[in-house]
């Protein structure tokens, strides 16, 4: 086993891990405050690419400096959770919340096909590929291994920020505060007088945003073509089950265990490389079917 190979398919992992965390991390996040599982949230992990690749092409086409292109991943990202993922919140799944679970995913699976079909509509169906953001930060040489730094540094560091200011949002801001005792009884904190519908639109968003900002960082690194919210959602959600939903923490361990397994499958058993991925998530719920993080107890942000 050449040590180049290893090597490639542990920086593969790192960077695919950075990119499923994003999405995960938004699932478990509107899982754990709001207790519905999103199924449409492969949408905004894809409108979010969409919406950048868009914006980065228009970018070259004017002229501007490529460097311009990070600030429109991050305006992508915040704009399809903001404008998207605030309209779901406050037009549909406001009439589900305490509702029987099929109905919440049966609404929003409905969501998710409205929205497939509306990405068709608004950008085609022909494949969008924007790799100026990439290409302008180059390569970094690891131990003779030329790899590009945008998913070696960047994605990776981006994950590790998001990781990092999710943990201090939530448990050194009063709002943070709010939202975990929300999580904990929506009853006994909206007597307190938090505001229960607020929090669960802004997490919604903050959630929405997460999908949106991995699919914007994505759309560097791939053709963006019909259909990939599907696989990243139900990676998401090999992530956030291994990892047990609403962990936060837990969904970064996750994404990188699933990542690194992923990648090591690409080149060393390519035609295991779909099945890893949920082979992990099936022995490690076998053995905690609550997930390596969660309890059996409580549910927590």
């Amino acid at each position: 086993m050449p040590p180049e190979m290893l090597l490639l398919a542990a920086l593969d992992g790192l960077a695919y891990g950075s990119l499923i965390f994003l999405v995960a991390v938004g699932l478990s996040l509107i899982f754990g405050v709001l207790g519905i599982v999103n199924v449409a949230h492969g949408s905004f992990y894809a409108i979010g690419a969409y919406v950048a690749a868009a914006g980065v092409l228009a970018l070259g086409a004017a002229g501007l400096p490529t460097w311009l292109a990070f600030p429109v991943l991050l305006l992508a990202a915040a704009l399809v959770g903001i404008l998207v993922g605030g309209l779901v919140e406050i037009a549909l799944l406001r009439r589900v919340y305490g509702k029987e679970e099929v109905l919440q995913l049966i609404v929003t699976f409905a969501v998710f096909m409205i929205l497939e079909d509306a990405q068709k509509v608004v950008f085609g169906v022909q494949p969008y590929f924007a790799n100026a953001p990439m290409n302008w930060l180059g390569t970094v040489e690891v131990f003779g291994i030329f790899y590009t730094t945008y998913q070696l540094v960047l994605m990776p560091l981006v994950a590790l920020a998001v990781l990092l200011g999710l943990r201090f949002f939530l448990r050194r801001t009063s709002f943070g505060r709010a939202i975990v005792a929300v999580t904990q009884d929506r009853e006994a904190a909206t007597a307190m007088g938090i505001d229960a519908a607020r929090v669960y639109l802004i997490t919604f968003i903050i959630g929405a945003s997460l999908a949106a900002l991995g699919g914007a960082l994505a759309s560097a690194t791939t053709s963006l073509t019909p259909g990939i919210g599907a696989g990243t959602l139900v990676l998401s959600f090999a992530v956030a089950a291994t990892a047990g939903l609403g962990r936060i923490e837990g969904a970064a361990v996750a994404a990188l265990l699933i990542g690194l397994g992923r990648s090591a499958a690409v080149y060393f058993a390519p035609e295991f490389d779909v099945l890893i991925p949920y082979l992990i998530m099936m022995l490690v719920l076998l053995v905690r079917p609550q997930g390596l993080f969660s309890t059996v107890q409580t549910r927590k942000v």
